[in-house]
């Protein structure tokens, strides 16, 4: 899921990491929404909010919006670099550390939300604007691109780009081909929709706390990964053995 990239990665490596991934950024979205009245899986609002201030000369409000953008830019640029200083030191973790540095951030919010939102709610939404700016590159470069879970408008874009497509492409390897697509973004959609749905019912009884949920999911994820990847290396040992 998090390991597998370029030839070896496979359609059912990018369902898995869509459908974990795009539960996290939906839990996040809604939470960053309710507690601190921010959006915090895109910065496209935060864009238009910038442009609209600094035309009012309301300098101080629009650097507040210009360092949202920002944070998600540094998250992305962060998460990057990380990767390019993994892969050429050792291969096998090159996800890892993006992976992990999100969910601290998570846990971190969720531990010292409260303590912090009524003085530092900005310096919450920092916080996870960086991560989902974190989660939002490292799922391009493991999907190559195919794959993108923290905002739904280039998601739904390409959905009615291949939608329409399905209309013209009518030999079968391209239609497979098509629908195997436009399945993985229905499932994005429904995923983030679902950790939307529980991060709003929830969010009233656990408020912060709630980010402990998509924060344990990243580290279980990673862990299962990890487990997956010695059953199938013990199974080829094992197999080796007997031939």
């Amino acid at each position: 899921m998090f390991r597998h990239q370029g030839k070896t990665r496979t359609l059912e490596h990018n369902k898995k990491i869509a459908s974990l991934l795009s539960f996290v950024a939906g839990i996040v979205n809604v939470v960053g929404f309710l507690s601190v009245q921010r959006l915090t899986t895109n910065v496209t609002g935060h864009f238009a909010f910038f442009i609209d201030e600094v035309f009012k000369l309301h300098f101080s409000e629009s650097f507040i919006y210009f360092f949202y953008i920002l944070f998600f830019f540094l998250g992305s640029f962060c998460s990057s670099l990380l990767i390019e200083i993994m892969t050429l030191k050792n291969e096998r973790y090159i996800f890892i550390i993006p992976t992990i540095i999100e969910s601290i951030i998570l846990f971190c919010i969720a531990i010292l939300g409260h303590l912090l939102v009524k003085e530092y709610s900005n310096y919450i939404a920092f916080s996870l604007l960086f991560a989902m700016g974190l989660q939002n590159s490292l799922v391009t470069r493991i999907s190559n691109a195919i794959v993108r879970t923290t905002h739904l408008t280039g998601l739904f874009t390409d959905l009615g780009i291949e939608l329409s497509q399905l209309f013209f492409y009518k030999q079968k390897e391209q239609q497979a081909k098509l629908l195997s697509t436009i399945k993985l973004r229905f499932r994005i959609i429904t995923f983030f929709f679902l950790g939307g749905f529980f991060g709003g019912t929830f969010y009233s009884y656990f408020h912060f706390y709630l980010l402990l949920i998509p924060a344990s999911m990243l580290i279980i994820g990673l862990y299962y990964d990890q487990l997956r990847f010695q059953l199938l290396n013990w199974k080829h040992q094992y197999d080796m053995k007997e031939k």
